[in-house]
């Protein structure tokens, strides 16, 4: 029997840049173009080549962020992800990319799949 359809759904979307003064901005279009490939949230992170920052939320992707947000992540690189679950519970903790800070730097992970040692692979990044 077939499964009832509740609206759009695919797979994660993952978007990437890399040398564009305005990457943040580039990728909120690159997520918007992949918004049938995941509705639960959307996030970006930006580096400059010294730091990561990043935004995200659940939701669509104009829903999550505001001009003001765009504005504020500045890098010429960035990643950025559209989530559709499939394993994890919804809510914010599961919207990606995933950013991490240890003493040795920080790192931002987006990936489309399902990470089955997810618990153990954080543990090991945060070990870092």
């Amino acid at each position: 029997m077939l499964a009832e359809i509740k609206g759009l759904n695919e797979e994660c979307g993952i978007f990437g840049i890399w040398g564009h003064t305005d990457a943040a901005q580039i990728s909120y279009y690159g997520l918007h173009s992949l918004q049938h490939r995941g509705q639960e949230g959307a996030g970006i992170v930006v580096s400059d080549g010294s730091k990561l920052e990043g935004a995200k939320g659940e939701g669509l992707v104009a829903e999550v962020f505001s001009k003001g947000q765009l504005n504020d992540l500045h890098g010429k690189a960035a990643i950025g992800h559209v989530r559709y679950p499939t394993a994890g519970g919804r809510g914010y903790e599961n919207v990606q990319p995933l950013l991490f800070h240890s003493h040795t730097g920080s790192i931002a992970l987006a990936h489309n799949g399902n990470l089955v040692n997810a618990s153990r692979l954080r543990k090991d990044l945060e070990m870092l």
